[in-house]
């Protein structure tokens, strides 16, 4: 038995980032837990990326007080979430480094009460909080140890028991969601929470773990792009870094910085709060940015790429993405604007998709959904890129709902209005909906009245055997996914998408909208258009290519 009565930043950093490390090898495990056997269950994911964005904060650090620890954890998590398994842990992370932070070692007690501030932290950020999910394991965990913290001082007998009723509690989750029951599995985030628990205790224990990955750059791989793409780069080195502020930067200043990064690059990304700045620019002279941040705090995480020499090695993830904002920006105006009244931010998948959210005015489209939730900083920057004095946020998919949230309560230079829509055709109604002479109260009034008319059901195949909903489902099934659970079930996709309308459709149903995905050839999609308009002559159907990956079709009944 390891003989301590208390952990001091060093050892607590490295069971975080053991942590880490064990959550980060469970992930395909922990989204094979997915209560519904669809082929994007990334709860696994999601919290991986949330707490792996927090794991690179913490690896840059060299020697950490309890403070800088704590600080390094909350941001990057804060910032680095995705989907709402992804957001509590975020916020279980916030409430515990926020309590701890002022610490020099942690005993049974500090620790017990940093678990409980967590706790009351993250069931804040959810709206209706349900049992039998992580917050549940969370909740128990925190009340296990202040509970045994008086009289276990001995820490490891202290994490063991409370890991035990974790664990515990992990094991009744089926009993208390019914639809954990049906599936056979336990709580997925529940279990991906665990594994924290787990890595941190083999990391108190000092068990051998390889923490290299957190060191490397968690930057995305390489895109090759053409000779002639290279000559026409106008700013040479990608410069990327963390400022960590000696005092909050006053709004002016922040803005001050910013046009001084405009005057020597572009593709600037300046996201800022109390503690940290983080800065991406394209510049020919990132000399000249590094001084002026060093003018702030000290510097962290610095990174700076050749991209005309390097592109065909060492290009981030979103260089594409960054690419394409780019030529907007150098195909618009160069003069400052004013800001107008309200734009809009959409999260959309498909060419299909994106191009109808861009007829209807979306300024500014983040690429994701159901294969991958973007995280609270994809938010920020979106938010960022919009010229307007409010902006509506479009989630469409009910996982992305709270990192939604999460970026408009770190914005504060912006009114910002998160329209809860859980499905795409959800938020098309809701922007159709818009009224510009409405206020922003009133057009969500009328956006989620509107919203509330609109059942979706979406069609795509099993990926593993199990039952829902009195629903025997095997592997290769095609499935029909309605807002409340399975609606559907068979061998062909058309028969199920008829199927799936049927279930969905009502008397005062008037509009059929279908959306097909990428892998529907058109006279097949052409096909159940005309089967639907012949079946409900009474409903308008309308016919769109979505060309949305693992969703053969989107079908919405209004």
């Amino acid at each position: 038995m390891v003989n301590t009565k208390t952990i001091d930043a060093k050892i607590l950093s490295r069971m975080f980032l053991a942590g880490a490390k064990n959550l980060e090898a469970k992930k395909e495990w922990i989204n094979e837990l997915n209560v519904f056997p669809v082929p994007d269950g990334d709860t696994g994911t999601n919290m991986t990326l949330t707490i792996m964005s927090a794991a690179a904060e913490v690896g840059s650090l060299a020697d950490p007080d309890m403070e800088t620890l704590a600080k390094a954890i909350s941001s990057g998590s804060l910032r680095g979430a995705r989907g709402n398994s992804g957001v509590i842990l975020s916020q279980l992370l916030r409430g515990f480094t926020r309590s701890v932070r002022k610490c020099e070692k942690l005993g049974a007690e500090d620790i017990a009460a940093a678990m409980e501030k967590g706790v009351e932290t993250a069931y804040k950020a959810v709206m209706k909080p349900k049992e039998g999910t992580i917050l549940t394991v969370a909740r128990e965990a925190a009340a296990k140890a202040c509970e045994i913290a008086e009289e276990t001082e001995e820490l490891e007998d202290f994490f063991r028991k409370v890991f035990a009723h974790a664990e515990a509690t992990l094991l009744k989750t089926p009993e208390m969601l019914p639809v954990l029951k049906e599936a056979g599995v336990v709580d997925s985030g529940g279990q991906g929470l665990l594994e924290v628990y787990r890595g941190a205790i083999d990391g108190f224990l000092g068990k051998e773990i390889d923490y290299s990955a957190f060191h490397k750059s968690q930057g995305p791989a390489v895109t090759k792009i053409s000779p002639q793409a290279e000559a026409d780069i106008k700013f040479g080195y990608c410069t990327e870094f963390i400022i960590l502020l000696e005092k909050p930067m006053p709004e002016e200043e922040e803005h001050s910085f910013k046009e001084f990064l405009t005057s020597i690059g572009d593709s600037i990304v300046l996201v800022a709060d109390d503690e940290i700045v983080k800065v991406h620019v394209h510049t020919n002279h990132p000399g000249q940015a590094i001084e002026r941040a060093l003018t702030y705090g000290a510097l962290s995480r610095m990174k700076i790429d050749n991209m005309r020499e390097e592109h065909q090695e060492k290009l981030i993830k979103d260089a594409e993405k960054l690419a394409r904002e780019q030529a907007e920006a150098e195909a618009s105006p160069k003069a400052p604007e004013p800001p107008k009244d309200y734009g809009f931010i959409s999260v959309s998948v498909g060419n299909g998709l994106t191009q109808i959210f861009k007829e209807l005015g979306t300024d500014y489209l983040i690429e994701g959904g159901q294969t991958m939730n973007p995280s609270t900083e994809d938010m920020l920057n979106a938010i960022e890129r919009v010229n307007a004095k409010t902006i509506y946020i479009f989630p469409n998919n009910k996982n992305i709902v709270l990192a939604a949230n999460q970026a408009r309560d770190l914005t504060e230079d912006k009114e910002i209005i998160v329209v809860p829509t859980k499905t795409i055709p959800q938020g098309i109604t809701a922007l159709i909906s818009f009224v510009p002479e409405k206020s922003s109260e009133e057009n969500l009034e009328a956006m989620m009245e509107a919203v509330s008319k609109v059942k979706t059901g979406q069609i795509t195949y099993a990926v593993r055997d199990t039952r829902i909903d009195d629903k025997e489902i095997h592997e290769g099934d095609i499935m029909g996914i309605g807002d409340s659970g399975i609606l559907a079930v068979g061998k062909e996709r058309t028969d199920v998408a008829k199927q799936t309308v049927a279930a969905m459709l009502s008397d005062d149903a008037e509009v059929i909208s279908i959306y097909y995905g990428a892998d529907i050839p058109e006279e097949e999609a052409e096909k159940l258009a005309s089967y639907l308009e012949e079946a409900y002559p009474d409903c308008e159907t309308e016919l769109n290519p979505g060309g949305q990956p693992i969703y053969y079709y989107v079908i919405s009944v209004e």
